[in-house]
């Protein structure tokens, strides 16, 4: 009984202890979190590395030895002799297969004869020839002495003359007869088959003792390739990358039977023949191999990758530093004032980079017109910093100037400008009256780079939407990166390929250099707790890693890529499914907030 309730105090104290423990614990969670804000940032980075940037295409090819010949024959017959087999090395003109030749020498010896019987009717004509002549002369001659009727004259004279076309005919038949006999003595040639180049024998189609026949077309027997040291790799590339592709190019490419050795090539020729499969449309490009260890073989499978462009030894950024964009939740994590409009949002492309409108929440992506909002806010613009202020003497042109700049972002709203809840556009006074400051805060150079450039835009009638450029995260696809929202600048003179060239002998030496592509980015960096933006010139881009022409970037400077605020785990636990997309700053990201402003978006 004492047991019993000694037991059962034991038990009430170590409940006690363990509710007393929970409860201190929590108080202890609840305190930290308080103190620290309520919510744990974490920041990650990349940093600014050196090396090479490439920017390629892939395909898939096909193997093949450079010259194939398909040797056949062109007589019917019955296979008596084979004298190559697979794999056979062969010189031209060696005998390489044999007919059965009996039935064309019997061939041979009928037109023989036949040629003998037409040489004796010739001369058996001739002496009958030579009788009506003898007799015309006699005729003549009475005829003369008025000894024998005239008819009797010209009955000679008929006769000479039939005489002479009969033995033009059996001539002809001689001719003919002589003909027939070649042609026996060339099919008796034809049933031996020999090996018209050197090479390899990689395709054996008959035995001995099969019968060949060759009545509509010249059946294949063997296939040779000429030398397997040299091949080429029939490739096929999409529609959206041939314009991209020429001659010259480097190749690499990767096949089955050696997954670990990388073999390189060189762009020979892009065939103009259309290939349609499925609606999707492709062009050969075939691609010089070399093969000096006959490693690869025909009729491989070779995943080809074409260098369009290259840079090496060069400053790059991370394409997940290029995609983040900061959104208000994340500045009021950190306690950071929000840059000014034009520092952070995208809108206004930097000098040089000949930027659009672009909703900054979405990471980025296509060109969006200046009265987007996300959830009632207005998305911004982002223009040059104003590093000096504006002459008075130059405030009216640039008065003149703002329309301009203003008509060629038109086109971007018409597209994708319309207002969402409520969102000011760019024809509002208060953005005018943003861009004017800025324009008045630039140096001149800058400012008429800048405003040349608007008016160029609003001339070709594609002023505000996005560029299509090697943008970065694309690996050089040719298409703007929704992440890095740049755009590309190319010289149309550059572009412009003459109709005509001297020499050309054919249309691959028409084809002018790629231009060169030159975008803007913006990139985030992390200093005593505050985000910094820098705006980047951009070159070429692979599928991780852009090329940095000019900017305030350092080899191994840490760039953001992604921002979780904690307020991600609250949703996660908000009653939601957990396969349903989560919001968050991270990767994997980009879901709109309550307020209704898209999340950053990490790598």
């Amino acid at each position: 009984m004492r047991y019993d309730q000694a037991k059962g105090r034991f038990v009430k104290r170590l409940v006690l202890t363990l509710v007393t423990i929970g409860v201190l614990m929590a108080s202890g969670g609840a305190y930290y979190k308080w103190r620290n804000g309520g919510e744990q940032v974490q920041v990650s980075t990349s940093p600014v590395l050196r090396g090479d940037v490439v920017s390629t295409v892939g395909a898939t090819g096909t193997l093949d030895a450079v010259t194939t010949v398909q040797v056949g024959t062109q007589v019917s017959g019955t296979v008596r002799e084979l004298n190559a087999d697979f794999n056979s090395l062969v010189r031209k003109g060696q005998v390489i297969a044999r007919l059965d030749p009996s039935l064309f020498e019997t061939q041979v010896e009928q037109s023989r004869a036949n040629l003998v019987r037409s040489q004796a009717d010739v001369e058996r004509l001739r002496v009958s020839l030579d009788d009506a002549r003898t007799k015309l002369k006699r005729a003549e001659e009475l005829s003369g002495r008025n000894l024998i009727p005239r008819s009797e004259l010209e009955a000679s004279q008929v006769a000479v003359k039939a005489a002479e076309a009969q033995l033009r005919s059996a001539q002809a038949q001689v001719t003919q007869a002589e003909a027939s006999l070649n042609q026996s003595q060339v099919n008796l040639q034809h049933t031996v088959i020999s090996a018209p180049i050197d090479g390899i024998v990689i395709s054996r189609n008959v035995d001995v003792g099969q019968t060949v026949a060759a009545s509509l077309s010249s059946p294949t027997l063997f296939l040779l390739a000429a030398d397997l040291t040299k091949m080429k790799v029939s490739a096929s590339i999409d529609e959206s990358d041939v314009g991209r592709i020429r001659p010259g190019q480097h190749v690499r490419f990767r096949v089955d039977a050696y997954p670990t050795e990388e073999f390189r090539g060189t762009v020979l020729q892009v065939r103009l023949q259309p290939v349609v499969v499925q609606n999707v449309v492709t062009y050969a490009t075939v691609i010089d191999v070399p093969n000096p260890e006959l490693k690869l073989k025909p009729g491989m499978t070779a995943n080809v990758t074409i260098e369009v462009a290259r840079r090496d030894d060069v400053l790059k950024v991370p394409n997940a530093a290029l995609r983040f964009r900061p959104t208000t939740e994340i500045f009021a994590a950190l306690k950071q004032t929000p840059p000014n409009d034009g520092e952070w949002r995208g809108g206004l492309g930097a000098p040089g980079g000949g930027g659009g409108r672009r909703d900054f929440q979405r990471g980025g992506g296509e060109g969006r017109g200046a009265g987007a909002t996300a959830g009632g806010r207005p998305t911004g613009t982002s223009g040059p910093s104003p590093p000096s202020s504006l002459p008075s003497d130059s405030a009216p042109s640039v008065a003149q100037n703002v329309g301009s700049a203003r008509d060629a972002r038109g086109a971007d709203q018409q597209a994708g400008g319309q207002r969402q809840g409520g969102g000011r556009g760019a024809d509002d006074p208060e953005q005018r009256r943003q861009l004017m400051e800025r324009l008045e805060k630039m140096p001149p150079e800058e400012r008429e780079a800048f405003l040349k450039r608007m008016r160029e835009r609003g001339r070709s009638g594609e002023s505000g939407q996005s560029g299509r450029g090697e943008g970065a995260g694309r690996g050089g696809s040719g298409r703007s990166d929704r992440a890095g929202r740049t755009e590309a600048r190319s010289d149309p003179a550059a572009q412009a390929t003459p109709l005509r060239k001297e020499g050309a002998t054919t249309i691959d030496s028409l084809f002018g250099p790629l231009p060169a592509v030159e975008t803007s980015g913006r990139v985030w960096i992390y200093v005593n707790n505050q985000l910094q933006p820098v705006r980047l010139r951009l070159g070429i881009a692979d599928t991780t890693h852009t090329e940095v022409i000019s900017g305030d970037v350092k080899e191994g400077m840490p760039l953001v890529t992604s921002v979780s605020t904690g307020a991600e785990t609250a949703t996660s636990g908000s009653g939601r499914s957990p396969l349903m997309p989560q919001r968050g700053f991270g990767p994997g990201g980009g879901g709109r907030s309550p307020g209704g402003a898209g999340a950053g978006r990490g790598g």
